[in-house]
């Protein structure tokens, strides 16, 4: 059910530089040449992609400021909801022990911001100064940290962007397509209900990349059903908590009847709970990869039609990791953002995954194997020398 959505429109600079010496990338590559080189069956994924396409700068002669093993600095925007609990565990529980045991990398070191984007900006810049071989972050304004990654880049230490995107033309970002994970939710959410009656759209923070992006990918969808009225926006922060609360206002203060919910990853479950505890009447809700939601699903088959993977915590948090580790072992990334189309989730893969006696007020999540999300093999595409990043010997 994920729809067809029209070619995009590339935006970026591109280009190459050696290690720490710093040169602004050239126009070497236009950003339509550079998706148009990649494999046939990775381009559909940059349908209506809207974020940078052009070349990386980490190919050819360029090499990281040290040797391996390395030091990652994680700078995350904010903690405290179940999404970034479960990328934390798969980044600390299983990659880092993974990497360390193949002697590839020596430590993570992570901060907190709390959404502040001075205070990220200045612990980037930390990181960098304290030794940081490449910095990981997600979830980020656009542009907010630009600045700060070219610093960075200027010492020889590249950024990676996972579940998000930076336009800065010295980061990689990875990710699934947002515009397409809005269109599709909505669209799905749109038919159930008939193409008919208000909907409520729950937005994650506004002014993040991957929240803005899957919003324009609901308006778009809205715009094809002129039966369709967008009646509120709220914020629910991709946390559960948050969403009730902020649910719960809205009807609390607007009596005309929801036929439907479009929220993001992270707020199913939360929206649920404010319906139920509202006396209002459920409705559909478009969900991820939310267990809670997801286990209403399984006991009440016509809640909704289909779920979507948009970012799956574990899987984005282990995508964006083994391409920082490809590129400080100078395996050259093609592309400024490695992406990937949204895949469904069916009441089957839900009921297998959570049985039937499962809780649906859980805040966990259910993933695809990594394997269906996004492959060593499909992975090794987007790199100019790719190869098993654990078989690298320092």
């Amino acid at each position: 059910m994920v729809a067809a959505i029209a070619t995009a429109a590339a935006i970026a600079l591109a280009g190459c530089s050696s290690g720490g010496d710093f040169q602004d990338p050239g126009a070497t590559n236009s950003s339509d040449d550079v998706v148009s080189q990649l494999a046939s069956d990775l381009q559909p994924a940059y349908a209506n992609l809207g974020q940078p396409v052009g070349a990386t700068p980490y190919t050819g002669d360029w090499k990281p400021r040290g040797d391996a093993p390395w030091t990652i600095g994680y700078a995350s925007p904010y903690d405290g909801n179940s999404w970034q609990a479960a990328a934390k565990a798969r980044l600390f529980d299983d990659l880092l022990k993974t990497y360390q045991d193949a002697g590839l990398i020596k430590d993570v070191i992570i901060t907190e911001s709390g959404f502040d984007d001075s205070v990220q900006n200045q612990q980037i810049r930390q990181l960098v100064d304290q030794g940081a071989d490449l910095i990981i972050a997600c979830c980020s304004n656009t542009t907010s940290l630009n600045q700060s990654i070219e610093y960075a880049y200027k010492q020889g230490v590249p950024f990676v962007s996972y579940s998000g995107y930076v336009t800065s033309p010295y980061a990689i970002n990875t990710s699934a397509n947002y515009h397409q994970a809005g269109f599709a939710s909505a669209d799905a959410i749109f038919m159930k209900i008939g193409g008919e009656g208000t909907v409520l759209d729950v937005i994650g923070v506004a002014g993040a990349a991957s929240s803005d992006s899957f919003d324009a990918g609901v308006a778009a969808a809205a715009a094809n059903y002129p039966g369709i009225k967008l009646v509120g926006q709220v914020e629910g922060a991709w946390a559960d908590t948050v969403t009730k609360t902020e649910v719960q206002k809205f009807l609390a203060t607007n009596s005309e009847p929801i036929a439907g919910m479009i929220v993001q990853p992270g707020s199913a479950t939360g929206a649920l709970q404010a319906l139920q505890e509202s006396g209002r009447p459920i409705v559909p809700i478009s969900i991820a990869g939310e267990a809670g939601a997801l286990c209403y699903w399984i006991q009440n088959p016509d809640f909704v039609d289909v779920a979507f993977n948009v970012w799956p915590p574990g899987n984005e948090m282990q995508l964006g990791f083994e391409v920082a580790v490809r590129t400080l072992e100078g395996q050259g990334p093609k592309i400024q953002s490695i992406v990937r189309e949204v895949s469904p989730i069916t009441s089957e893969f839900a009921l297998d995954k959570l049985g039937a006696d499962c809780d649906v007020n859980s805040n966990a999540w259910i993933e695809p194997s990594v394997d269906d999300w996004f492959s060593t093999a499909t992975l090794d595409k987007f790199f100019e020398d790719p190869s098993d990043p654990l078989a690298f010997k320092p």
